[in-house]
């Protein structure tokens, strides 16, 4: 049923459209000139987030950051080794996977750490990057309450994370 819903959505939005008498060429091309238009005006955003964590990654500030915060990992009793990825995740998802492959190859998929880690990488956001776009798009300068608000539900994802991944394993 899976390999049907895309052909079946795309008939039906192209049924309707004639339907309504709507010109389809003209409405495909001002909507792809429109979404290159976007992607154009969210380019720089999307650039600065990306050099922003290879700074963070690549000058050692993750290591220090997560060694400071081990008394909270202790707190919050959750591996310390998850750190790096809780501090990664809100910025890339493609980094913060890396760091789920780094601790699946080291630790083991079947282990506390891998585990939590894949929970975590399943109940957070990349919250800076979504941030980035949505805001860019829609033009808004200032975001007071979106970035503590979502990083906080980030927090509680990876607390959740680390709850289920001692309970349930």
């Amino acid at each position: 049923m899976a390999g049907w819903v895309i052909p079946v959505l795309v008939s039906g939005i192209l049924l309707v459209g004639l339907g309504r008498r709507v010109d389809l060429l003209d409405a495909f091309v001002d909507g792809a000139l429109e979404g290159a238009k976007l992607g154009v005006r969210i380019l720089p955003f999307i650039m600065a987030i990306y050099v922003g964590v290879g700074l963070f990654q690549a000058g050692g500030v993750m290591d220090v950051v997560s060694q400071a915060l081990s008394p909270l990992a202790h707190l919050l009793r959750l591996p310390v080794e998850l750190f790096p990825l809780m501090l990664i995740r809100p910025f890339s998802g493609g980094a913060a996977m890396g760091i789920v492959s780094d601790l699946l190859r080291e630790h083991g998929p079947d282990s506390l750490v891998g585990r939590t880690a894949s929970i975590m990488e399943g109940s957070s956001e990349t919250t800076f990057y979504v941030l980035t776009i949505y805001l860019g798009a829609a033009g808004v300068k200032r975001s007071r309450y979106a970035v503590p608000l979502c990083l906080l539900g980030d927090l509680v994802g990876f607390v959740a994370a680390g709850w289920a991944g001692r309970v349930f394993f």
